[in-house]
């Protein structure tokens, strides 16, 4: 009798998840008012394609302001715009250049486009912080 039960709690143990870590992403210089939509992207080809893995809205009432994730360990990507006029996505001027703040993890600037993901990776190891700077 004792080894089915020892069979059955190792059984269980394997069907547990992964460990969750924290990731905590504090935003500043922001202007107040709005809505930061903030996508996290695990892995390059998830960043490059734009595929999240999670995403957020976070209001914005004041000049920081700050987004949390549960996220198992790995490398992981962010990619995040400032919708000033709360009409949920990103606009831009008529040649398709943004008009409202945009940022990437790392603080990593784009060139013609999104920042690369080698700028923009960062590994997540135990609890994680990303400060960005708008």
């Amino acid at each position: 009798m004792f080894k089915p039960a020892l069979v059955a709690a190792l059984m269980g143990l394997l069907a547990l998840p992964a460990s969750a870590e924290t990731l905590t992403v504090q935003f500043s210089k922001l202007t107040p008012k709005g809505t930061l939509m903030v996508a996290l992207y695990k892995g390059e080809e998830a960043y490059t394609s734009g595929k999240p893995v999670a995403a957020q809205q976070v209001t914005v009432s004041a000049d920081t302001a700050s987004a949390t994730f549960d996220v198992e360990p790995g490398q992981y990507g962010l990619k995040m715009f400032h919708d000033l006029n709360g009409n949920g996505k990103m606009d831009t001027n008529p040649f398709g250049m943004p008009v409202e703040p945009f940022a990437f993890s790392n603080n990593a600037k784009g060139r013609m486009g999104p920042a690369a993901w080698a700028d923009a990776a960062f590994e997540v190891k135990g609890n994680t912080t990303q400060d960005i700077a708008f």
